[in-house]
């Protein structure tokens, strides 16, 4: 019996098999993962052609690649451009996206479920097809090359009003009703009672947006036509479309406009899960 006992608690304290399994999976998607940046790194110590050859060890070009790259770009122009669109971009954003969704759940009629449908049906609509619609719309009241016509098609965002809603159903009604007997408006109502009662959501719906203007590309290529006006990504394209690229400096460049998403979301990353899991409950 000694024995037999034993031999339990040997078993009970080696690992199973699939959970060895598990883990390795892990490990082994990691490792592609992260490989990427790890390579990108390494390239932004090294000089274009032992990039281009693809040399995994690293280099003493880094200083030379963060040299050229100011030779070549603006960055405190690009980066305050970038700043500004993303940070007036994300606020307007959260704020449009949190009353609607507020509006939608909390106040009911006839008519809510269909407009809330059919703005639910334009996530269809692709962005290409209402591309030229919308520089047609910004060049008509002249808005063209301005950070205006940048933010302004995403402030409504579907998916970000869609994300509150979906969080709206588990606030209570309770606390809005005992605001209004209280003698508030709705705004008051809004700010004061919702507002710091979601304070996960709005964290979570902060890194996605911001990562969403932050990266934004497509959009900003069309409408901002002078190098006075150019974001990040826009800078990196005119970077890696010479005849000539310079991978090291691209390779440091993409390191330097990745590391503030990168910083954002690991700060908020426990308020981004608990955003997250609030709105699928």
């Amino acid at each position: 019996m000694p024995h037999e006992q034993l031999l339990l608690r040997r078993l009970r304290g080696r690992p199973s098999a699939g959970l060895v399994f598990s883990y390795v999976f892990i490990i082994i998607v990691a490792a592609f993962c992260l490989f990427p940046f790890l390579w990108m790194v390494i390239g932004a110590t090294n000089v274009s052609k032992d990039v281009s050859m693809g040399k995994l060890s690293l280099g003493m070009a880094l200083f030379d690649n963060f040299a050229n790259l100011n030779k070549l770009v603006n960055l405190p122009l690009v980066f305050r451009n970038t700043a500004f669109v993303t940070l007036v971009g994300t606020f307007f954003t959260l704020l449009v996206a949190s009353m609607a969704g507020y509006g939608f759940e909390m106040y009911r009629n006839r008519h809510r479920e269909r407009l809330y449908a059919f703005l639910l049906l334009t996530m269809m609509i692709p962005f290409a097809a209402v591309m030229i619609p919308l520089f047609r719309i910004f060049a008509k009241v002249q808005l063209l090359n301005s950070f205006i016509a940048v933010i302004l098609p995403s402030v409504a965002s579907v998916i970000v009003i869609f994300y509150f809603r979906q969080s709206t159903k588990s606030f209570s009604r309770e606390l809005v009703e005992a605001a209004r007997i209280d003698g508030l408006s709705e705004l008051q109502a809004f700010f004061y009672i919702y507002v710091p009662s979601m304070k996960s959501t709005y964290a979570a719906a902060a890194i996605i947006v911001f990562m969403s203007y932050w990266n934004s590309f497509l959009w900003p290529l069309i409408v901002l036509q002078t190098n006075d006006k150019k974001l990040l990504t826009l800078a990196i394209s005119s970077l890696s479309s010479s005849y000539t690229p310079d991978f090291g400096v691209i390779m440091l460049f993409i390191i330097l406009a990745t590391s503030p998403t990168l910083v954002i979301f690991f700060a908020m990353q426990r308020q981004f899960v608990a955003g997250m899991l609030g709105a699928g409950k």
